[in-house]
């Protein structure tokens, strides 16, 4: 099974910037669509961003349009996300998730069965 681990999390000043990173191992990292989700205490783990195994689809939720950038080296086995002008609201565990790819970008939340152990991603206001 494919191991992810994710880095880059951390403590930022609304307005902020922060690019987490997802390192995938064990497995062909080019037959997933990858996604980024995140979680707050006693709400429900949600989609951010979602980007298929070429890189040349993406999706991502309202909240995470025009400020967030999902993107990935298959050369590396990494996905990024990139985030900028972070809000409070934005506070939460960020998760890295693979969904063994079929040809549409995977969106729903029961399509992703191999997580990270996520990051916390705190911002100030």
């Amino acid at each position: 099974q494919v191991q992810l681990v994710e880095s880059g999390g951390g403590l930022v000043q609304a307005g902020g910037s922060l690019r987490l990173s997802c390192v995938a191992s064990g497995g062909d990292f080019k037959m997933y669509d990858m996604g980024w989700f995140r979680q707050t205490p006693g709400k429900e783990r949600e989609l951010v961003a979602a980007i298929m195994w070429s890189g040349y689809d993406t999706h991502y939720a309202d909240f995470a349009e025009g400020r967030f950038t999902v993107t990935r080296d298959n050369t590396k086995n990494t996905q990024y996300l990139q985030m900028n002008d972070l809000k409070p609201e934005d506070t939460a565990v960020y998760y890295c998730a693979d969904a063994w790819t079929t040809g549409n970008l995977a969106l729903a939340l029961r399509r992703y069965d191999n997580w990270g152990q996520g990051t916390q991603v705190t911002v100030s206001s």
